[in-house]
């Protein structure tokens, strides 16, 4: 995991430049809101990405934790909810005007868009869920880590956030780093029946929190996770969280 600060070039090779011109900071607009960033990066061949901060985030930043998606994010998919929780997230950190956005390379749960799209047809020929399609072509259901994650957010210095998410291995990860997690579910609708299906195989197969009654791990908002648990407890903060389950 690598903190980028400004660009190091080698002398010569930046006549009439100094180090501050070189640092990847500027301006960012969206729906005509316009916020500082600051872009750094997660160098890692699997689990890597960026970390945009925008803003002064301060000491508890809403921060969202956000796997690429090409067809949710780029292509507005009407059967993903990535693309609506990067937008949701976004304006929730613009309308605060500070937050920070970790936007990670892990297409597909982290098999690749080859293999999503694979997986994608191995579903529509068989009528099963993209998790299940995963298994039988041989596949995780899920490869991605977020330890590293954390460890950008502590280099940032953060110790305390809210946490954009229905995901309940984004605070796992995070809180086993020894940082205070606040949960914030994020509530979207999805019009298709593939979108639904979709939904309803993330909250079976990998225990998402979708805001709904009968989620299994529905946090109430403010509910805090505590850092650092013991080896072999499971802290007092998830036990508050996944009361729901039982």
């Amino acid at each position: 995991m690598t903190i980028i600060e400004p660009v190091q070039v080698p002398p010569g090779e930046a006549t009439g430049r100094d180090v501050d011109d070189l640092r990847p900071e500027h301006q960012f607009s969206r729906n005509g809101t316009r916020l500082r960033v600051q872009v750094h990066t997660i160098d890692d061949p699997d689990d890597g990405g960026y970390v945009l901060v925008f803003g002064d985030p301060g000491e508890k930043p809403l921060v969202r934790v956000h796997s690429r998606c090409l067809y949710g994010d780029a292509l507005g998919s009407d059967d993903c909810d990535c693309g609506p929780e990067l937008a949701l997230s976004m304006d929730m950190i613009q309308a605060e005007g500070a937050g920070v956005l970790v936007y990670l390379e892990q297409e597909g749960r982290g098999a690749g868009l080859i293999w999503k799209a694979i997986g994608y047809r191995t579903s529509e020929r068989y009528d099963i869920d993209t998790f299940e399609s995963y298994a039988r072509l041989g596949l995780e259901p899920d490869t991605r880590r977020y330890e590293l994650v954390a460890k950008a957010l502590l280099g940032l210095g953060l110790h305390q956030v809210r946490l954009l998410t229905n995901n309940p291995d984004k605070l796992r990860a995070l809180a086993e780093a020894g940082i205070a997690v606040e949960v914030i579910p994020l509530a979207v609708r999805l019009e298709t029946e593939r979108g639904r299906r979709y939904l309803e195989a993330k909250v079976r197969w990998r225990k998402h929190m979708i805001p709904r009654d009968f989620a299994p791990w529905a946090p109430h908002p403010g509910a805090v996770a505590a850092p650092q648990p013991q080896a072999g407890q499971t802290p007092r903060g998830w036990r508050r969280l996944f009361a729901r389950r039982r």
